[in-house]
């Protein structure tokens, strides 16, 4: 399965999330901030039984430019998510609920407006 999310980051953007989800697990968490301690950082995780797992943190790529566009795939498999935004790829965070067909909702939360969602199950 692939999410394909397009979205715009407000301009005063801080952070947002986006989440895929099982009932209250979270198989997916991905967590941009526009200042953690004055970096830029993508922080992964899921959350299990009520329960975060380990966070994954990316700083050496920041896709997100506050006030402009975006276009964040997602390429889903029993094994990992592999993330995307504006065609460069540069996320492998494992599945830690491996029960892809389980995973039934997509919410954002923050500094981001949805333009457009899109899933092609394969």
């Amino acid at each position: 399965m692939t999410i394909t999310v397009k979205g715009m980051v407000k301009p005063n953007a801080k952070k947002f999330a986006l989440n895929l989800s099982k009932g209250n697990d979270i198989a997916l968490h991905v967590n941009p901030r526009f200042d953690e301690m004055g970096k830029k950082t993508i922080v992964c995780n899921s959350m299990i039984g009520g329960r975060w797992g380990k966070e994954e943190r990316h700083n050496t790529y920041f896709p997100f430019i506050q006030g402009n566009p975006f276009e964040m795939k997602i390429m889903c498999t029993d094994m990992e998510f592999k993330v995307a935004v504006n065609n460069i790829q540069f996320i492998d965070f494992k599945n830690r609920i491996h029960d892809l067909a389980s995973i039934k909702m997509l919410d954002v939360h923050c500094d981001i407006t949805l333009t457009s969602v899109d899933i092609i199950s394969i």
